[in-house]
């Protein structure tokens, strides 16, 4: 990377934390050296930004000096980065679109810049909502239209003009800002999120928009129990099906939803609801795009990505960002800071983290049989030091903000901070437990469902870096997969969810294991918990967006709401249960405890007891026996009363057991713990107990 700590031996780079890091995992101790060399890397970008980017805080408000900008006389600033171009220029609706009359000039480091004075009148040059283009002339001297890589806003066109979004200049009179007006909640103790898609959070054949979301579906989360949104797609993307993760504007909210407006007024109220706000960031890749995206912006193939085939995902077919370009490190850390500020968001989930830190890109690559697979000639310095940094601005300007790290690897120190020499993250998705929910439902029968295998993939994690299960992904719900409510009842979805209807042990059975395959996953898997919106109450169908091989449908690109909110329909116990999982865990506070303590699995009876927050957890994934007397060992002791049943009536159950009825400890040890206590547990039934 350059700078004073290249000629060091990196085991003279001082880590302020290093030594907690080593004694925490004594098996880091050979990687000492490497981890000492990218924090060697981490703090010579960090100088070199305080020497030559004007230091951090000027360096991350780029989205400040690039871009166009009107000025208090209305004279409007222009600057871009186009390193590679011969010339800019600037056109649009305000110059008759004259491609040659308002030229750039050329500035130091591939910098371009415009000054347009205002009209006679004194009134801005471009008004708002102005269309505008960016002309760059290239090397190969031809002329070739771009938008702003710091557009703000940009749109779809209507479709006899063609697919390439435009940009509207976003400059709206003063009395038609939205001002935020509540304060940011305190970061939640306990985290559970509502991964959400504002696009598809609407029962109509139609784009969901800010407005339906904030007025409609931001109620059901809070009620749900919730406190925390999680919202994909809101960076433009010109390709909807992508789910919004093929970016080709930045620093622009998607129009397809409403204005930006629109999008502050939906985070200021469900700050005021209580529900810290999420942006699903995309910093791993971008959209191929060239005349509506970053792909190609000064005629060269390299400017904001790696040239050649280092700057293309094969898998994704994107460009891959050039980390070590200081523009290009000044686009990406304003763009963070941007959200933050601009939108008043409380923190990001980053997408794509095992791409940007393998130089495979995660392709091919197993991980996990050795640390060498995190610390050799096979990790991406570059991608690791960006997120370094990306996450010691996101907490520099939010101390409380919270950063997620997608990443299936499971580098170690993922979730430590960089002080320790890691990369900083504040949780990380646990990838491999829905993986395997979907596992067991596609290819085993419930009597050969490995209890010790569920146990380990849910409680393997690194101990102290914070992980957040989920038992289904976002991904699992698309169309050429199934979720978890589908896997188990899409033969009578259709027939039989009334409540009026026949018995189906089909329904029972799926009603049954959706309720405890979320739950344990809730208590057992994580620090956090997230959910995807709809599969809370068991969506049914896939989610497909309008695409040409559907013929543009909206059929599947939908929630269906009615079916909840129907009281005559199954969906309900689903929907019902979910919300008592969460009110109760904001009650016990199991995700801010400890991890648990495991003190029975039991392969032949399909049980297992663990133990977290003082609670006791007991679950009978056994297809047909029911135990009423089943033993098991508590550290606890005194009386208990059941504080959740899966099998009650109004989740879906049998009512099979009667809660009034406290349970009691015995004085006597067993299987390790100091206590025992009896209870009766039911087939495919979840229990909590806890004390009077």
């Amino acid at each position: 990377m350059g700078g004073k700590y290249s000629s060091l031996d990196p085991m003279e780079i001082e880590v302020p934390e290093i030594d907690t890091l080593l004694s925490r995992d004594p098996y880091l101790k050979p990687y000492e050296r490497e981890i000492r060399r990218r924090y060697g890397c981490f703090k010579d970008l960090l100088d070199s930004i305080e020497e030559n980017g004007g230091g951090l805080d000027n360096f991350t408000q780029g989205y400040k000096y690039y871009g166009i900008h009107v000025q208090p006389d209305n004279s409007i600033v222009c600057r871009e980065w186009a390193p590679g171009a011969v010339q800019l220029f600037l056109t649009g609706e305000f110059n008759g679109w004259n491609r040659d009359s308002h030229p750039y000039k050329k500035k130091e480091y591939g910098k371009w810049e415009l000054i347009i004075p205002p009209n006679r009148d004194g009134s801005c040059a471009i008004s708002h909502l102005s269309e505008l283009k960016v002309v760059v002339e290239t090397q190969s001297g031809s002329k070739e239209d771009r938008l702003s890589p710091y557009a703000t806003y940009v749109v779809e066109p209507p479709k006899v003009e063609g697919t390439i979004y435009k940009h509207k200049f976003w400059n709206p009179p003063s009395s038609e800002k939205y001002i935020f007006r509540h304060a940011k909640p305190s970061r939640p103790k306990s985290l559970r999120i509502y991964e959400c898609h504002v696009g598809i959070a609407t029962s109509e054949l139609k784009v969901g928009s800010y407005n339906n979301f904030t007025e409609n579906i931001l109620p059901r989360i809070v009620k749900q129990g919730y406190n925390a949104i999680q919202l994909m797609a809101i960076m433009e993307h010109a390709y909807y099906a992508s789910f919004g993760y093929q970016v080709t504007s930045f620093y622009a909210v998607s129009s397809r939803y409403g204005t930006p407006e629109e999008l502050k007024r939906l985070i200021d109220r469900a700050h005021e609801l209580g529900l810290t706000v999420l942006l699903d960031l995309v910093h791993s890749h971008a959209s191929k795009n060239v005349m509506d995206g970053l792909n190609q912006f000064d005629g060269t193939e390299s400017c904001f990505f790696h040239a050649g085939g280092r700057g293309e995902h094969s898998l994704w077919d994107s460009r891959l960002f050039n980390y070590q370009e200081f523009e290009v490190m000044r686009f990406l850390l304003s763009n963070i800071r941007w959200y933050m500020e601009e939108y008043q968001f409380d923190g990001f989930r980053f997408d794509g983290v095992t791409s940007m830190l393998y130089h495979s890109r995660g392709i091919g690559q197993g991980f996990g049989g050795t640390y060498d697979d995190y610390f050799g000639l096979g990790v991406d310095t570059e991608g690791v030091v960006y997120l370094m940094l990306a996450n010691h601005v996101a907490h520099m300007f939010k101390n409380d903000a919270i950063t997620i790290a997608e990443d299936v690897s499971g580098m170690p120190g993922t979730c430590r901070p960089t002080s320790e020499g890691c990369l900083g993250f504040d949780y990380r998705l646990a990838m491999a437990i829905p993986d395997t929910w979907i596992k067991l439902l596609k290819h085993y029968s419930d009597e050969d469902w490995n209890i010790g295998n569920i146990v380990h993939t849910l409680t393997n994690r690194r101990w102290m870096e914070a992980n957040i299960a989920y038992a289904e992904s976002h991904d699992q719900a698309l169309v050429g997969d199934k979720t978890i409510a589908f896997w188990l009842m899409d033969k009578e979805m259709y027939t039989h969810m009334s409540t009026l209807s026949d018995s189906s042990p089909i329904i029972e059975r799926g009603i049954a294991l959706h309720k405890m395959i979320r739950f344990v996953t809730h208590a057992l898997g994580g620090e956090a918990y997230l959910n995807f919106i709809g599969n809370e109450f068991g969506h049914p169908e896939w989610l497909d967006f309008p695409r040409a091989g559907n013929n543009s449908s909206y059929h599947y690109a939908r929630r269906q709401w009615n079916l909840v909110d129907d009281d005559m329909l199954k969906y309900k116990f689903l929907n019902a249960w979910d919300a008592a999982v969460n009110h109760a865990e904001e009650k016990f506070g199991w995700l801010r405890a400890p991890p648990a303590y495991v003190s029975w699995k039991h392969e032949d009876d399909k049980v297992i007891a663990f133990e977290r927050a003082g609670l006791l957890f007991i679950f009978n994934f056994h297809p047909n026996k029911s135990f009423p007397d089943y033993k098991l060992g508590f550290e606890g002791e005194g009386e208990y009363y059941v504080a959740l049943c899966s099998d009650n009536v109004e989740f879906g159950g049998h009512g099979r057991i009667d809660t009034s009825i406290h349970n009691f400890t015995k004085p006597e040890s067993y299987c390790g713990r100091r206590n025992s206590i009896q209870v009766y547990i039911p087939s495919r039934t979840a229990i909590v107990l806890a004390k009077i």
